[in-house]
């Protein structure tokens, strides 16, 4: 398969923030699919949990709406509360 074809580039080193998350067994399978397709493409293993932020990173730079608040989504106050610390 060419490296072209994922929508997912190889991964960048970054440093980790952790925040715990559930899915449902089907898409946790089908995130072990892609991880195991990602590994076959770019030579380099990986697991679900080191794909989903990127993929999630991905998606909201694709996301015309998100990109449209833009500056306005910056200039909103940090959230608060137990749900900011997930």
């Amino acid at each position: 398969m060419s490296a072209n074809a994922l929508r997912l580039g190889p991964l960048p080193k970054s440093g980790p923030v952790k925040l715990t998350i559930t899915l449902s067994a089907e898409l946790k399978a089908t995130l072990d699919r892609y991880a195991a397709l990602h590994a076959q493409t770019y030579g380099e293993r990986v697991d679900a949990a080191a794909l989903a932020p990127h993929m999630l990173e991905a998606f909201m730079a694709r996301d015309r709406g998100f990109r449209k608040m833009g500056d306005k989504l910056n200039a909103l106050p940090a959230p608060r509360g137990p749900l900011a610390d997930a």
